[in-house]
């Protein structure tokens, strides 16, 4: 089983090149699931719209997950909450709308995407990885591909986190920096694993967003309204191969840019 995961979809700019990028990679590679973090795919680069996600559907990708910027938007709670295609940070506080985890068939196979949000230098979340392991027994045995998108700030809290996760899922992506990393690799129990997958959207901002206003909130510390940048565009993704037991056999960074 191949899985396509396409990093941090940022803003208008993000979405305009997932719609160029993603359909050349379709025809040439063999992909069975594409799965999308699009908690920056508003138009305006914060949160998602039901615009954004159904754009992202158009596309090709067919499970988006989010992060930080999860209620960044008036409309989301009711989206989260009604479409089951969507998968929110599991480790938020209990009783918020949507799920945390979903599972869908995938051939002969039922593949569970699940969510998880870093606790350090990030805002309140339950433990990412007691809420791992409560996943994976709810999960049982049935559901042997198990995906992780694991939102966080600190590289040594998602180092940990995989080594933790390995065995006992298919795969943890980090996303949430916008930066791409070089250290995928296949841990010792089989689970494919990399820091960040990066961001998708304009390749000269400041994580997307237009440089100046970032460069000058630097220099004076006031309040600035962030845009999202023009100009060229990055595509960042990571293309994972399962084995039918669950774990993974290769693991490839995308990078594409204009």
């Amino acid at each position: 089983m191949n899985v396509l995961f396409i990093g941090d979809v940022t803003g208008k700019s993000g979405l305009q090149y997932v719609k160029e990028v993603l359909p050349k990679l379709l025809a040439t590679h063999d992909v069975d699931l594409v799965i999308a973090n699009a908690e920056n795919s508003a138009w305006n680069g914060r949160g998602i719209t039901s615009a954004s996600v159904e754009f992202l559907y158009d596309c090709g990708v067919e499970i988006v997950t989010l992060g930080n910027h999860v209620w960044d938007q008036k409309e989301a709670q009711e989206l989260i909450a009604h479409d089951d295609r969507i998968v929110r940070p599991a480790n938020l506080p209990v009783g918020v709308p949507g799920r945390g985890y979903t599972v869908c068939s995938v051939g002969k196979h039922r593949f569970a995407v699940v969510s998880l949000i870093g606790r350090t230098f990030m805002g309140l979340s339950d433990c990412p990885f007691r809420a791992l392991d409560r996943i994976v027994d709810e999960l049982g045995h049935d559901v042997k591909h198990i995906f992780v998108d694991f939102h966080g700030e600190a590289t040594s809290e998602k180092i940990a986190f995989g080594f933790y996760a390995d065995g006992k899922v298919s795969a943890v992506v980090g996303t949430h920096t916008h930066v791409q990393t070089a250290d995928e690799r296949i841990l010792p129990k089989k689970t494919a694993y990399l820091t960040d997958v990066g961001m998708t959207g304009p390749k000269d901002g400041v994580l997307g967003m237009k440089r100046d206003v970032v460069i000058q909130r630097f220099l004076d510390q006031m309040p600035a309204k962030y845009e999202v940048a023009d100009g060229a565009r990055q595509f960042s993704a990571v293309f994972i191969t399962l084995r039918d037991d669950g774990m993974a056999s290769s693991i490839e960074r995308m990078y594409i840019t204009e």
